[in-house]
């Protein structure tokens, strides 16, 4: 499968530039990246790749974002065994709990997160965060 997935939610936008720049990744690593919100994609889509990335910011009390995220990575759980995952997101206070907590959790179900972390950056991402995100997708392309 040349289409790697990268699924994010946003509020302010943050995550989805840093969504941009894993595709970036994807495609300048010769794969085709497919960029989507996560309410317009089904688990179904990539359920058969190897790889794929997910984005969301940190909220509440350094969660997932409860309507729509939360759900849909409910779902990638019963998919992940085996799976090399990209995770990444922002966030605007605490100190990336919220990412630790969905590492271990999609190490948790099989899957093998990138190096062993996400991808996180405080407010919105700058060229340091940015270039980060397109080694992600870099790698990502390569599984």
């Amino acid at each position: 499968m040349d289409k790697v997935y990268v699924i994010y939610w946003t509020q302010s936008g943050n995550t989805q530039a840093m969504a941009e720049a894993v595709g970036k990744g994807i495609t300048d690593a010769g794969k085709e990246a497919v960029v989507v919100p996560v309410g317009t994609v089904s688990v179904e889509d990539f359920k058969d790749a190897a790889g794929f990335a997910l984005g969301c910011p940190a909220m509440g009390a350094e969660v997932l974002e409860e309507s729509e995220m939360e759900p849909f990575v409910c779902e990638v759980e019963a998919i992940a065994s085996g799976k090399t995952i990209g995770l990444f997101g922002s966030y605007g206070w605490g100190d990336g709990q919220w990412m630790r907590d969905w590492v271990d959790r999609m190490n948790g179900c099989g899957a093998k997160v990138l190096n062993g972390e996400g991808v996180i950056c405080q407010e919105a991402p700058d060229e340091a965060a940015l270039a980060e995100c397109e080694s992600l997708g870099k790698q990502l392309a390569a599984v």
